[in-house]
């Protein structure tokens, strides 16, 4: 039996870590397997966010947005997180794309951690640690996209 092997769908996702100040952006290669950050879209209103995003939306022929979600310790939707819900709802109507969200839980610390690693400054480069948080939080989404595609062809593999 020959088996022809399907060429793998490409991927084109916007990885967003949004705060009061800044909103890190991150994309992935058109595989789908390395999330990168791409800007930090220091926020005016919330109209001029929208077209800094739909900017990069059309360059890299975005197909879904992928946004952190700051859930508490304890696993509950506290103030900030509800924030980010009402900001991304209005986003994916704007944008008309669809929209997953990652627990963003220390993407935060860990960019940090990241960027003490590298002797950078914490306080010079708060755009640059937004831009690593969207990275991780793209990257988290793709990973487990990626283990749920491969769990899927192993349940039918005979």
């Amino acid at each position: 039996m020959i088996f022809q092997q399907q060429a793998k769908p490409f991927i084109s996702a916007l990885g967003l870590d949004f705060g009061r100040k800044r909103i890190g952006v991150a994309g992935c290669d058109r595989t789908g397997l390395i999330a990168t950050g791409i800007t930090t879209i220091e926020r005016t209103s919330f109209e001029q966010d929208v077209e800094q995003i739909r900017q990069i939306v059309n360059e890299r022929e975005v197909q879904i947005l992928v946004m952190g979600l700051p859930y508490s310790m304890d696993g509950s939707l506290g103030f900030q997180a509800r924030q980010v819900q009402k900001f991304t709802t209005r986003l994916a109507k704007a944008l008309k794309l669809p929209v997953e969200y990652v627990d963003e839980r220390l993407t935060s610390f860990q960019a940090e951690q990241l960027l003490i690693a590298e002797n950078r400054s914490l306080s010079r480069h708060k755009g640059l640690i937004d831009r690593k948080a969207a990275a991780l939080i793209l990257q988290q989404w793709l990973d487990v996209k990626r283990a749920n595609s491969h769990s899927s062809v192993a349940a039918i593999e005979y």
